[in-house]
């Protein structure tokens, strides 16, 4: 992923559990432009609109010399302070240190506007052995890395916290740093809950976005972000950047040891999103994974459960599941709140949960079940505001647009006829239950094609030449980011070294106790794990 923490990903089943959803935005797709017909391996072959895919940086490196008033703001030094003064605090709460840091809006400006970028951090538990500080990333696009630090910092590996400094930090768009909260609640209620396919959810998120922050849009990219990175990293004195990214955090990883490669100290990379192919083909091909997610529940649950709703056949279960869900269409269930539970709201709730991968099934067997058996959907209701991150007075938190915001800054979608009718027949082929309640949906999550500002930005493989080692960690049943997207951002990188973990559910780090071994040899004492490493689930 509420209460402080963002619900991009949920911190009430553990609290460093990122969420890079396609779901994230159930409707955030416009009405298709034009009328479309139905229709352990070696690294995949990326595909693009364009074919080729570049290998190039694309975007020019910034270099703290070259202003004074860059070398400035590099020379900050961070005035920590409480995060929590309250009196009464819980001590372990008051070990956190907040704090911001001052980084240009337009890095081609430097004297220009300056932004005021938030931090969050716990020094480390064994000051006489500190090593420097650890960055962090839960992911997203869009989710507080502010909030990872304050709600979950006691998740990471003790060595971690005695010999690093745990800092996070909420990147450009989202939480207290320029966050774009574009749509009102009410607006956003109905976003997240209608079945209407004509309702023209891209345009009305572009001109909301462009009436309220058309001045930042052009500057939330993960780029700059990035950039903001090496602005934090010297502030905090440090002469290279140690990282734990997850999730989308890989590619903020991964930018930033492209921009930087001679300051990339040591970084770790969990789920990885690589962006060598658009989000029409990212988006696809995460459909599969999910969907594959979403069929071993269902078997699983037919095949196990004396009472399971779906039938004691494995092979029909997932057809029973996804036809009732596509079903509340015509049929939304009843809540005690009087909030309909939508088609919606249903699939989000289910797929949400299946981040989590069969550690979830027990919680999501129980809300499956009476939707199905007594038309009850207040548990189905609470899985879907979970992931949407609306709270019982219908307030929902920043995520949802910075999360459009950051992707349509990251690189532009302009899909031809031809791609998109590819791309149906493909999600048609590898996603027909996930994928079919809203084509559109699926693939254009979000739609960038109304998007106001257009991004230099394009898909393109991250090589970071130069730059030290890279440690990739990808799971091979991640139902978010499928695990040929590891293998392809290890394998693109010059010094690209991969360990896999055997099993479902999203990232690696908090469900492997050998993954997080890897991951502390690896940031504290530079021992990487020997090619072909492969881990198992706990």
């Amino acid at each position: 992923m509420t209460g402080a923490p963002a619900r991009w990903y949920s911190w009430a089943v553990d609290s460093m559990i990122p969420r890079y959803s396609r779901r994230a935005l159930p409707v955030l797709a416009a009405v298709l432009a034009v009328a479309l017909p139905a229709g352990c391996t070696g690294p995949a072959a990326p595909r693009g609109a364009a074919g080729a895919v570049p290998r190039a940086p694309i975007a020019e490196r910034v270099s703290d010399t070259a202003s004074p008033a860059l070398r400035a703001l590099y020379d900050q030094r961070i005035a920590w302070a409480p995060c929590n003064d309250d009196a009464n605090a819980d001590p372990e709460e008051t070990v956190v240190q907040c704090a911001v840091l001052k980084v240009p809006l337009d890095y081609a400006d430097p004297g220009g506007e300056t932004i005021d970028v938030a931090l969050a951090r716990v020094p480390a538990a064994d000051p006489s052995h500190r090593r420097g500080s650890l960055v962090l990333n839960p992911g997203g696009p869009g989710n507080s890395g502010v909030s990872q630090v304050q709600w979950g910092w006691r998740s990471f590996d003790s060595a971690l916290h005695d010999h690093f400094d745990l800092v996070g930090f909420d990147p450009r768009g989202a939480g207290r740093t320029i966050p774009v909260t574009c749509l009102d609640d009410s607006t956003r209620d109905e976003w997240t809950s209608t079945d209407d396919p004509s309702y023209d959810h891209g345009q009305v998120l572009a001109d909301a976005c462009r009436a309220k922050y058309a001045k930042v849009l052009p500057f939330v990219g993960t780029r700059n972000s990035a950039r903001d990175m090496d602005v934090l990293r010297s502030a905090l004195g440090d002469r290279k950047l140690d990282f734990l990214g997850l999730s989308y955090g890989t590619y903020l990883g991964a930018l930033y040891a492209e921009e930087f490669p001679e300051r990339t100290g040591r970084l770790v990379l969990d789920g990885a999103v690589e962006r060598s192919t658009d989000l029409l083909h990212m988006n696809g091909e995460q459909a599969a994974a999910t969907e594959t997610e979403f069929t071993a529940f269902a078997a699983d649950c037919a095949s196990t459960e004396d009472s399971c709703p779906l039938g004691t056949d494995p092979a029909t279960a997932p057809k029973r599941l996804a036809t009732f869900l596509d079903g509340l269409k015509k049929h939304p269930l009843n809540t005690s709140s009087g909030r309909p539970v939508t088609a919606t709201l249903g699939w989000t709730g289910v797929l949400n949960v299946l981040y989590d991968g069969h550690r979830s099934w027990e919680r999501l067997r129980a809300a499956v079940e009476p939707a199905i058996t007594r038309a009850d959907g207040d548990e189905l209701l609470k899985l879907a505001d979970n992931n949407t991150g609306r709270d019982e007075d219908g307030h929902f938190e920043t995520p949802a647009d910075a999360y459009a915001a950051i992707h349509c800054a990251d690189a532009p979608l302009a899909p031809t006829d031809a791609d998109l009718r590819e791309a149906l027949d493909d999600l048609a082929a590898r996603a027909p239950l996930t994928g079919s309640h809203d084509t559109r949906a699926t693939l254009l999550d979000p739609d960038c094609r109304p998007w106001p500002y257009r991004s230099t930005e394009q898909p393109h493989t991250v090589q970071a030449a130069g730059s030290a080692p890279l440690l990739v960690v990808g799971s091979t049943g991640d139902p978010v980011t499928p695990y040929p997207w590891a293998q392809r951002m290890a394998a693109g990188f010059e010094r690209g070294v991969l360990l896999t973990r055997e099993g479902d559910g999203h990232t690696a780090y908090d469900k492997s106790s050998c993954v997080r071994a890897a991951a502390t040899a690896y940031l504290l004492d530079g021992r990487l794990p020997e090619a072909g490493t492969h881990c198992s689930t706990d």
